[in-house]
């Protein structure tokens, strides 16, 4: 599955590799779509499995204005009870490791490379997590939505190359949605697409590598 046979071999050099969290490190997919199915329901929306896997990736409250139409207050009140929700009810069981991810980030450490989280997920709630995986001495930092400073995926990594003191040109993003994507191309760092479940036929298109695996992400970085 991997495209382009030059790519690979220039991103081998790139001493930062910045990660997506959610769908890319850990399989937090099927809480956030039980979440959310509760916090729509109370509103009266009985939404379908296709609908719930749109708020797998982009921002929350994009993702309830484009998945369900609602207002943009709404979505900001359905974000709200989400993550009131998710906090209480979502357990480290509920969001294990991708398939491989802790064989890749150990490689990576033994490789000496330097490793960050750039996550459209709510960064308090990011960090909690990263914590409760046992991950928070494999990353520099863990750089979220943080209102109104940090708004999207962009922003995550504007601030995360800002914070380890790096340029574009250092870095690589891992991450298996379109908004993982555009975010590192808008901040001029290349991207790989992981196909781990949740990303649409074609999705990976505008990546810059397209792999079916952390294996094979592994084998991109040469690390494995």
């Amino acid at each position: 599955m991997i495209a382009d046979s030059e790519m690979p071999t220039r991103l081998r050099d790139r001493s930062v590799v910045l990660f997506d969290f959610d769908g890319t490190l850990a399989d937090t997919g099927g809480a956030v779509m039980r979440t959310a199915r509760a916090v729509l329901r109370a509103r009266g929306i009985e939404p379908t499995d296709a609908d719930l896997r749109k708020l797998l990736g982009p921002p929350l409250v994009s993702g309830f204005e484009r998945a369900f139409g609602v207002t943009h207050d709404t979505a900001l009140s359905l974000t709200q009870e989400y993550r009131e929700l998710f906090d209480k009810t979502v357990t480290p069981s509920d969001f294990p490791p991708i398939d491989d991810v802790p064989f890749l980030l150990g490689r990576l450490t033994l490789a000496g490379r330097r490793m960050s989280i750039a996550t459209s997920r709510k960064e308090s709630g990011a960090r909690s997590m990263v914590d409760q995986l046992g991950w928070t001495d494999r990353f520099e930092c863990v750089m979220g939505l943080n209102e109104p400073v940090r708004l999207t995926k962009a922003d995550s990594i504007r601030d995360a190359l800002e914070y380890m003191g790096v340029d574009a040109a250092d870095v690589v993003m891992v991450g298996d949605r379109l908004n993982d994507i555009e975010g590192a191309h808008a901040c001029g760092v290349p991207c790989i697409g992981v196909y781990t479940g949740a990303a649409q036929p074609g999705e990976h298109d505008a990546a810059d590598v397209s792999c079916g695996s952390m294996l094979e992400v592994a084998r991109v970085l040469g690390v494995a």
